[in-house]
């Protein structure tokens, strides 16, 4: 997500310092964007000049004082876990300017809580961008309970001239998106899980019947399980409702390391871009 979103805001002329604690991520997320520019070239969607520019403009570092010593927005997109991001946004918080608006990509972690841990909640924010960053259009703005109308204005604002569309939401947990996403997710994991169907057949049915780009079990590798997971831990959490308990076929996967895409096999397995489905006849 970070890569994506360092993407897509030096592709609309400002300047962006990338962050991560490893060189090698750095490296990686270079590579990933060169690439996901080239591609947009070869379609005709940029020039090769407008490539070379976006490029310049990103600029990537290790040292997260340097990375925010000049800037106006910060977008934080760590891992989902409340107590990584608490940390993050208090580091934030003591070396950013005064001024600098401190938001997050999160997917459903309170923006309210991540305010409380600064001395400045009226200018946190959730900016939750879809994946792929550079395609998807939704940007999710969620407004923290402190969150001053100026600093929602303003990144709304700053959404649309990034070409996305955004949509103003409250902070309760997993927001709209996941709010509404995750337990149909869950629960097409627990239809496979009880044996109603496979996976082939519980994609087909929401992608024929309702209509869906992609089926929910291929979504959620698209996802990663683990993020899947920590979204469901949250929403059981804030709301206090057994509904949203994540099924137990979720949670061995997540702790057997079938994570989706990112580790090469979730409800589907990922070789060189290609996709397989995984024997699922255990749970027929």
């Amino acid at each position: 997500m970070g890569n994506g979103i360092a993407h897509v805001t030096a592709q609309h002329g400002y300047e962006t310092t990338l962050y991560d604690l490893s060189e090698s991520q750095l490296d990686k997320a270079k590579n990933t964007i060169a690439k996901n520019l080239a591609r947009q070239a070869d379609k005709g969607l940029i020039t090769t000049e407008e490539v070379e520019k976006t490029m310049n403009r990103i600029h990537f570092t290790t040292q997260l004082a340097e990375a925010v010593a000049n800037s106006d927005l910060v977008i934080e997109a760590a891992s989902e876990n409340l107590e990584i991001k608490l940390s993050i946004f208090k580091e934030l918080d003591k070396m950013a300017p005064v001024n600098c608006i401190l938001a997050s990509n999160t997917s459903s972690i309170s923006i309210t809580k991540l305010g409380a841990a600064t001395q400045r909640p009226d200018k946190v924010i959730g900016m939750h961008f879809m994946n792929p960053v550079p395609v998807m259009k939704l940007v999710e703005v969620i407004k923290g309970y402190n969150t001053s109308k100026v600093v929602c204005d303003s990144i709304m604002d700053l959404s649309k001239k990034l070409e996305k569309i955004p949509v103003e939401v409250n902070d309760y947990p997993g927001f709209v998106a996941n709010r509404i996403l995750m337990p149909m997710i869950n629960e097409s994991i627990a239809t496979l899980f009880e044996g109603v169907a496979g996976v082939e057949e519980i994609d087909q049915v929401m992608k024929l019947g309702m209509a869906h780009p992609m089926g929910p079990l291929q979504l959620a590798d698209f996802i990663g399980l683990d993020v899947c997971l920590a979204i469901l831990k949250v929403l059981q959490d804030g709301f206090g409702n057994p509904n949203y308990a994540p099924c137990p076929l979720l949670v061995n996967m997540v702790q057997a390391g079938h994570l989706g895409v990112k580790s090469g096999s979730g409800f589907y397995q990922y070789t060189a871009g290609n996709k397989e489905l995984i024997v699922a006849e255990r749970f027929r």
